[in-house]
């Protein structure tokens, strides 16, 4: 497998029917420091990794307001913008407090800030793909999702999607917008999505899948996915992320690093391609985890 695939080989996806994307992504939340708190540690390499993005093909980049917070919006703007050729995809809806927490507000008010802000700190007139972080189930839904409506008829989104929901959730929203994308936690050994990652599939829904890499137990050294590893000379990292894309159409992998490294390494994913063997092999050891 080639050292540096273009993430072109991973596919591509119209995201709400006409945004086109590459498939495997880029997820930018570990440009921040600990914690998902402040700057990162190790400033210059988060900019190297963040330039080596768009040279390796990846053109969908996934942030939030919250990481950071406001970092890794503001490190994007800097080393990106005009993002020719770049989806750039953010999410609001989630306070930051201190290192690794996490509330969710989903005032109407408070999520038209999080959109003039993001629009503001990423330096464009309008959000190609804008996600509520999370549904504030103190807030009546209706409420969260009329707002986000308003704001694609105002202009100020392209697209918008939700994060961690399940699918009465996805026909609630859809009431009031359609719901181009969907982010949930889910990778190869962690499957509690697959009735809504079911439900993307049979509705055009792209699945963007937060924390892709978590194998787990399946990653010992005489485990089935190390050893298709070694036979497919590529780590097992490689191996999880080709599983993801071989497992639907609609799914949109965003592995986040902010290593050059560790991104060429993910990006080369998307040229393997796993026998209808290996897919089933893995597909059921991980369902016995």
């Amino acid at each position: 497998m080639p050292a540096h695939t273009n993430a072109t080989a991973s596919g591509q996806f119209r995201i709400g029917g006409d945004l086109t994307v590459n498939r495997l992504g880029y997820g930018a939340m570990r440009i921040t420091g600990k914690g998902i708190w402040g700057d990162p540690a190790d400033p210059a390499a988060a900019r190297a990794t963040l330039r080596r993005v768009p040279e390796l093909g990846v053109d969908f980049i996934d942030t939030a307001d919250s990481y950071g917070p406001e970092v890794s919006e503001n490190l994007i703007r800097e080393v990106l913008h005009p993002y020719k050729g770049l989806v750039i995809a953010t999410k609001g809806g989630l306070t930051r407090h201190g290192p690794d927490i996490w509330l969710p507000l989903g005032r109407p008010e408070y999520l038209r800030q999080c959109v003039v802000m993001s629009l503001r700190r990423l330096g464009v007139d309008r959000i190609d793909l804008w996600q509520l972080h999370r549904v504030d189930r103190a807030v009546p839904r209706d409420e969260q999702f009329g707002v986000i409506a308003a704001m694609r008829k105002e202009g100020l989104i392209r697209h918008a999607g939700l994060s961690e929901v399940g699918v009465e959730d996805i026909t609630a929203a859809q009431k009031h917008f359609p719901v181009a994308t969907v982010q949930n936690r889910y990778n190869l050994v962690d499957r509690e999505s697959e009735k809504v990652l079911d439900y993307c599939a049979a509705h055009g829904i792209g699945f963007v899948p937060w924390f892709p890499l978590a194998a787990g137990a399946l990653v010992g050294p005489d485990s089935a996915l190390s050893k298709i590893a070694t036979r497919r000379k590529a780590t097992p990292s490689q191996v999880a992320l080709a599983w993801l894309l071989r497992r639907s159409k609609v799914i949109l992998p965003i592995p986040g690093t902010s290593n050059v490294k560790h991104l060429e390494e993910n990006v080369g994913a998307a040229g393997l391609t796993l026998t209808d063997a290996d897919f089933a092999t893995l597909d059921t050891q991980a369902s016995r985890i």
